[in-house]
């Protein structure tokens, strides 16, 4: 049987595995996204909160995802929560990097000037800043879901949903004739996957920021 004989044969298998996955990765962006611009805020916003901010985020990035999921599961079960943590807490890091790089380019003449009409300290952080220092969170929240796209397929060790059952099934079975296109297949849908959240994100971009002479550079995607 070849490969796309495979994906013919298992393509009701192979769909679900990729909508999990996309599923997962989806739900743990976003709650990375709402934890990882707080946990910005509070650094830009408090230099001692910044400092303990810092190394825990460099902590977490030096745990292996493999290890990170391991300790969990005794904790959370298999499954879904330890997938679901894991990512939410990978996810955070370079979304939070990125908004303090944001929040800290931004001009600080709109800042004066919402001072001035007499702006609060959250209408001015609402209304002004998070707006401003939206190009740079966004490259944070592209590159932490190309990351997750990697680990969610790992988190296929503890029971975890998703298209790394598949990767893992060929690896488990290296003898069997279908081990090869298993690890294929899943591989192949990943950075399909991947691949179509950029080009989401491509276009979320093209929307929502403007081209104006006076918006912040965006730094570099690659955060770890």
């Amino acid at each position: 049987m070849s490969f796309w004989e495979y994906l013919g044969d298992r393509h009701q298998q192979l769909l679900t595995e990729t909508c999990q996955h996309a599923l997962v990765v989806a739900q743990c962006v976003v709650l990375a996204t709402a934890l990882g611009v707080l946990a910005g805020v509070a650094i830009c916003r408090s230099g001692w909160l910044g400092d303990h901010a810092t190394a825990t985020t460099a902590t977490l990035l030096a745990v292996p995802p493999l290890a990170l999921i391991g300790l969990l599961v005794p904790v959370v079960g298999p499954g879904v929560p330890p997938t679901v943590i894991a990512l939410t807490l990978c996810g955070l890091v370079p979304i939070a990097r990125n908004t303090v790089v944001g929040l800290r380019g931004t001009d600080p003449s709109p800042l004066d000037t919402a001072r001035g009409l007499g702006m609060s300290r959250t209408a001015r952080l609402v209304r002004v800043e998070l707006p401003r220092a939206w190009p740079p969170i966004l490259t944070g929240i592209r590159g932490s879901t190309r990351i997750l796209m990697g680990i969610a397929a790992i988190a296929a060790y503890a029971s975890g949903p998703g298209l790394g059952n598949e990767i893992f099934r060929g690896l488990g079975s290296p003898g069997d004739a279908h081990a090869r296109d298993q690890v294929l297949a899943g591989t192949l849908g990943i950075v399909a996957l991947a691949l179509l959240f950029d080009t989401a994100y491509a276009l979320i971009g093209r929307l929502t920021i403007p081209r104006t002479p006076g918006a912040p550079a965006q730094p570099e995607e690659n955060q770890t």
